[in-house]
């Protein structure tokens, strides 16, 4: 089921500015905290060595510099989220889609490729890998994306057949090519599936309550879009 979404309600679901979710998601673990500390210290160590070859003339920039330099820590998960979002924000389209999962599994998915030197001098290049679970989503009309995320416990819940929400967008007024798709909601187990928070929580909830008093089923038939192609995958073991 395919509901158009206004463009003021779309601003508003995808935020210009960062979400809690998403501030949370580019805070990053403690070692990503220590990384922009660390920024933020050889940004005002920089902009003072600077400011003080410049002499007094430069000392207003300077301040207003260090300060911002000194900042970096808590202004860059907000400005990395703001990018992140603006992406989406481009695109014209948007609706609001219910359909139901197809299917589950885990895969293993390259996440980080650095080179290090061995004992022996030689180059090696080690491939960090994440497991994530997968969920392909679809309803009537066929398969419509796939939908990953980093395995955690509360995923042994998820089930074939179960019901999902989530965003559909493109620069096609059709939305039947391109498109693009926002972390999903599970509303039977009140829970979000996807790499990054896209949605804003409680503007989401405030629109599916609004469309699920408003809307019925879809009476739209178009052509099924095709199913996935057939993989290797592993069992479901967390």
């Amino acid at each position: 089921m395919l509901i158009p979404i206004t463009r003021e309600k779309f601003d508003e679901l995808i935020p210009l500015i960062a979400s809690a979710e998403q501030y949370q998601y580019y805070w990053g673990k403690t070692e990503d905290f220590l990384r922009r500390a660390l920024i933020s210290f050889v940004l005002v160590v920089i902009i003072f060595i600077v400011g003080s070859i410049l002499g007094k003339g430069a000392e207003p920039i300077r301040l207003i510099a260090q300060i911002i330099g000194g900042l970096y820590w808590f202004w860059s998960p907000i400005y990395s989220a703001s990018v992140q979002n603006a992406r989406y924000r481009r695109l014209p389209y948007c609706c609001f889609w219910r359909g139901k999962i197809f299917d589950v599994y885990l895969t293993e998915e390259i996440v980080r490729t650095q080179e290090e030197v061995d004992k022996l001098g030689r180059l090696l290049k080690v491939e960090n890998r994440e497991r994530r679970i997968n969920i392909d989503v679809g309803d009537k009309q066929g398969y419509l994306a796939k939908i990953q995320a980093p395995v955690a416990p509360v995923h042994r819940s998820l089930k074939p057949g179960q019901a999902v929400e989530l965003l559909v967008l493109s620069n096609n007024r059709n939305l039947d090519r391109n498109i693009n798709v926002t972390d999903a909601y599970i509303p039977r187990l009140n829970l979000w599936v996807g790499l990054y928070p896209y949605v804003r929580r409680d503007v989401f909830w405030d629109v599916r309550e609004q469309l699920r008093y408003r809307y019925g089923k879809s009476k739209n038939n178009p052509p099924p879009r095709p199913r996935p192609q057939s993989r290797a995958r592993r069992p479901l073991g967390f």
